[in-house]
């Protein structure tokens, strides 16, 4: 695959591929034209990268866990490494679960009001 094809199907820009390429991340091969040429895998590749980063790593996290993810080579430190962000990840999730909740709450009444909204001029 070209780098345009898998920029637009991971929905990243070239510009970003080229870094991951930079940072050790990700790997094209070169034409005789030197363009590069990606395997199909690579759209997953990045999909994942782009997760770790949207999760809080950085590029230098991520190049350590994508050997163990690949290869599943872990050592004690990496899996300490691994569980910690692991637990960070889920705080955030829960976090972000909790702040979820409130807003369909705030909605719900948003949506009481909106079908009466004489209950909203009572409610001041």
């Amino acid at each position: 695959m070209r780098i345009g094809q898998v920029a637009e199907l991971a929905g990243v820009s070239v510009r970003a591929l080229r870094y991951y390429e930079e940072q050790g991340l990700l790997v094209a091969e070169r034409t005789a034209g030197g363009q590069r040429h990606y395997p199909p895998s690579a759209v997953e590749r990045v999909r994942f990268i782009q997760n770790l980063y949207a999760a809080g790593l950085g590029s230098r996290a991520v190049l350590q866990i994508l050997p163990c993810v690949e290869h599943g080579l872990l050592t004690d430190e990496m899996h300490e490494r691994l569980l910690a962000e692991r637990a960070r990840v889920q705080a955030q999730l829960e976090e972000l679960t909790a702040t979820r909740d409130k807003l369909d709450e705030v909605i719900r009444l948003g949506e009481a009001y909106r079908a009466d909204p004489a209950r909203c001029a009572r409610a001041s």
